[in-house]
């Protein structure tokens, strides 16, 4: 009998531990940890050599397309296209390739190429195409999952530059945003791609967006965006509990290719959500309450207008691009006033060891000091491989920075 007990306590003991680890799984994603641009490294270099850093490997070959790698403990993957197909390469932290699986077509109509980053959960990771294609794979050897189409199994409406959406995963769920008036944005069953509910939203096409999940003391909160709204949804329940317009352009004037690019993940701290939406409301800050059902607008700031390029915070301010009129600027959180802005043209900011990354359109990397009031550029070099738009997000991971140009990776020792 005791033997019994023992064997029946052991086996309860190993199935609550399967189920917490597949039901938690550790998640890595775009931009680090909660999508925030923020690295833990520490011990990084203040200032670079004249020439830039050190570039300990490259690889050329990752097929078209300005998705940014996301790290594993022991790997690395990224997505790109290569002759119309989609492919997921997975590398170990060397540079050596260890395999690489299509996910079918990829966008090729304008900007070819992927726009997404994975997302690894447990043993599974998770790809989307411009397409709307989402694959699910085994991170170790690439064996193929399940499959969903935003398109034909969703019935989701294409954005005029193709989906471009991060997927999020939260405990057995795996959401996206379809778009269109059924399926606008969803949940899937992140073990088969079963869909567990629906919300029809307001029936818009997707804004580019990278979904967030706001983690409340009795709630969860999936953030996204359509093409002119803000919707915070319950992730267990799919209930849209608040939406928040982007109304700077006109309900006469709204078109695929207006105001609709809403590409930035949405930040989180203290009870307030911080968004730059350049095509659309540019800087804000919103209260969440307690329990996620209602949102109030705190402030907006015009000249804070990155589309796609990211943002973060650091103490009581935010740092980030403007587009309008291209720059580098810090913004005071508490009152969204800007407070210094360095002449430079936009693009892709993230942040480690109490410094900042900046990746710009020209193609330069730039160190600059984390002082709002007195910040200024350390140290730049320039990314000379690679080909098209330099969109790409940069990414540290243990004292190395990751820059994509199109084709190629470098990693460079920081």
């Amino acid at each position: 009998m005791k033997n019994r007990l023992s064997t029946l306590f052991v086996a309860a003991m190993l199935l609550f531990t399967v189920q917490a680890f597949t039901q938690n799984p550790k998640i890595f994603e775009w931009r680090g940890v909660n999508r925030e641009g923020i690295y833990p490294d520490k011990g990084l270099l203040k200032q670079w050599p004249a020439e830039g850093p050190e570039m300990v490997w490259e690889f050329e070959g990752v097929g078209n397309g300005y998705g940014s790698p996301v790290f594993t403990d022991d790997k690395m993957y990224i997505m790109g296209e290569a002759d119309s197909l989609a492919w997921l390469f997975a590398f170990d932290l060397d540079g050596k390739l260890l395999w690489k699986k299509d996910y079918g077509k990829e966008w090729v109509k304008n900007y070819n190429g992927s726009r997404c980053a994975p997302t690894i959960a447990g043993d599974l990771v998770y790809v989307t195409s411009g397409m709307g294609n989402i694959y699910c794979f085994n991170k170790n050897t690439g064996e193929k999952k399940w499959s969903k189409s935003m398109i034909d199994d969703l019935h989701g409406e294409y954005p005029l530059f193709g989906f471009s959406e991060a997927l999020s995963v939260d405990g057995d769920r795996v959401f996206c945003t379809p778009g269109g008036k059924e399926n606008n944005v969803v949940a899937l069953n992140r073990f088969t791609g079963d869909l567990i509910w629906t919300n029809k939203g307001h029936g818009e096409r997707p804004g580019y967006n990278q979904t967030k999940i706001i983690k409340l003391k009795k709630r969860k909160v999936l953030v996204t965006f359509t093409a002119y709204e803000m919707l915070g949804l319950d992730t267990k329940t799919g209930q849209l509990l608040w939406a928040h317009e982007q109304d700077n352009t006109p309900v006469a004037d709204r078109k695929p290719g207006t105001g609709d690019t809403h590409a930035n993940a949405v930040l989180f701290e203290k009870g307030f959500i911080y968004y730059v939406a350049g095509d659309g409301n540019c800087a804000v800050k919103l209260e969440l309450s307690p329990d996620g059902s209602t949102i109030k607008e705190i402030w907006r700031n015009k000249e804070f207008d990155s589309y796609m390029n990211g943002f973060v915070k650091l103490g009581d301010y935010l740092y980030g691009c403007g587009s309008a009129k291209p720059g580098f600027m810090s913004l005071n959180a508490t009152t969204g006033t800007l407070v210094k802005e360095l002449k430079t043209a936009s693009g892709c900011v993230i942040a480690a060891d109490g410094m900042l990354y900046y990746y710009n359109f020209r193609g330069e990397v730039m160190l600059i000091n984390a002082d709002p009031l007195n910040m200024d550029i350390i140290s730049k070099f320039r990314i000379t491989k690679g080909a098209k738009e330099h969109f790409a997000h940069p990414v540290i991971h243990d004292g190395k920075l990751y820059v994509r140009h199109g084709n190629f990776l470098q990693a460079y020792k920081i």
